[in-house]
């Protein structure tokens, strides 16, 4: 890393100067906010600047690169690896107000946002006009869209809509440089020149700061229907989710909370069913409503051939929306028992997760650890929450943590589904990519942002 320019007198005049007074915070009490993100590590930044427009962080970031101060992009601060956290100090670049739903095109199904609108305030904007954005982070109700697009964050309907990448078609950017560019398109397809709309997305803010979003939207689903399937073994119910998209079942989610999960949000579960299974399979489909009938009925079939022991469906709102509380609930509720929890988000593919999940209980007892299993059955994304009740011994757990991710490797999955690489798991990089791999995405960083002064020190070590 080069050595950076502390922010004294002068540069923050310019600062000041470049992007407006009333956009610069330097109370030491809001500062201490804006250097964490939800996770663990926090770097109190020396300012913080609070954009509405492009131009704005345009300039900014040309007097970056002139003097040379690290410069950190923000969304609303949801992330779990440490991805907007400030590391080198420098500016906080917050992205928050810049908030808008700038456009719902009904007649050509896109709405073109900014990158501060909150995930769960443009599905209800885009749902009163009968259309649906699906990405649908478990933070969605907190988390921005340019924070999902950062991250290409997933969520429970990755397994039949995909991830948040999927429905981006175009977005602008200002670049390290402080050029303003514009990649992608605003129709279904497009091949024109190297895909940048890409590489910009899942980049966690190292090689650009979106600045507009054009988003694909879809007809919203006439109905949908949920339901939840108990089990005595959790392998039992990954063995139903592996029969069930075999058979051409495609549900809409299917997330899962091992026993130890429904142990500690028992007092939220209402059903007695709970009391003794080990496993619990949240399924839902959407679609016409007595085509969705049968394809539901026919998946708890499907469960109770898997040794299931009691389905049961949850068909009102109210009930669904509890059943989606409590899947929401979980990492509070471990975050809250344990000293020490860290987390990860592996993938496997969909054929092996009972392969992975069965081995988990093994790397407990070797580590001295106690992990915590849920997430997105339907695409292999497991976020396995690993605790302990004394944080002295998180070296050994760091040791199980890479027992865990060779597993997970061996068995041809990744390190990381959505939460990205940021700086909690960066020290693991190098277990999935080769040496080669690493170079060239190196220096692709360098070609982008030669003084590296954007979220510097993420993802490579």
């Amino acid at each position: 890393m080069p050595a950076y320019t502390s922010i004294n007198s002068e540069i923050l005049s310019k600062i000041k100067e470049a992007v407006g007074t009333d956009a610069v915070i330097q109370d030491p009490e809001k500062l201490i906010e804006f250097g964490k993100d939800a996770a663990e590590d926090a770097h109190i930044p020396d300012l913080v600047v609070e954009a509405t427009s492009a131009r704005q962080i345009q300039k900014l970031l040309r007097l970056a690169n002139r003097h040379c101060f690290p410069v950190t992009p923000r969304g609303l601060g949801t992330g779990l690896a440490g991805g907007s956290v400030p590391l080198f100090g420098g500016v906080l670049l917050s992205l928050a107000k810049m908030n808008r739903i700038l456009a719902i095109e009904q007649d050509n199904l896109i709405a073109v946002v900014e990158p501060g609108v909150v995930t769960l305030d443009l599905q209800n904007a885009v749902k009163e006009k009968g259309l649906f954005y699906p990405p649908d982070p478990a933070s969605l109700d907190t988390c921005s869209i340019g924070g999902n697009a950062a991250t290409n964050a997933g969520g429970p309907a990755c397994v039949k809509y995909g991830t948040t990448r999927d429905y981006i078609l175009g977005l602008e950017a200002v670049l390290p440089s402080g050029e303003i560019i514009k990649a992608g398109v605003r129709t279904r397809k497009g091949v024109v020149g190297y895909d940048l709309r890409h590489l910009l997305l899942g980049s966690e803010g190292t090689l650009g700061v979106l600045t507009k979003l054009i988003l694909k939207l879809i007809p919203l689903p006439q109905a949908i229907t949920t339901m939840v399937a108990f089990f005595p073994k959790l392998t039992s119910a990954m063995e139903s989710v592996t029969a069930m998209l075999i058979r051409g079942h495609v549900p809409c989610a299917v997330e899962f909370l091992d026993d130890r999960c429904l142990e500690i949000t028992k007092d939220m579960l209402p059903f007695k069913e709970a009391q003794s299974a080990k496993a619990m399979l949240i399924i839902e489909t959407d679609g016409v409503q007595d085509v969705i009938e049968r394809q539901m009925e026919a998946i708890g079939e499907i469960c109770l051939e898997c040794s299931a022991t009691d389905v049961i469906m949850a068909p009102d709102s109210l009930k669904r929306a509890r059943i989606w509380e409590i899947r929401r609930a979980v990492s509070l509720r471990i975050e809250e028992r344990f000293p020490l929890f860290l987390h990860e988000d592996v993938v496997v593919p969909i054929g092996k997760i009972a392969e992975l999940v069965g081995g988990l209980r093994g790397l407990e007892e070797m580590y001295g650890m106690n992990v915590y299993s849920y997430g997105h059955a339907g695409d292999g994304n497991i976020h396995v929450n690993i605790t302990a009740e004394d944080p002295k011994n998180r070296d050994r757990i760091e040791e199980g943590i890479k027992d865990l991710l060779r597993k997970v490797l061996s068995i041809g999955g990744t390190i990381s589904g959505e939460h990205g690489i940021g700086i909690a798991k960066k020290r693991f990089l190098s277990m999935e990519l080769s040496a080669e791999s690493i170079r060239i995405q190196k220096a692709i960083k360098d070609i982008f942002d030669p003084n590296q002064i954007l979220n510097p020190g993420k993802i490579f070590e």
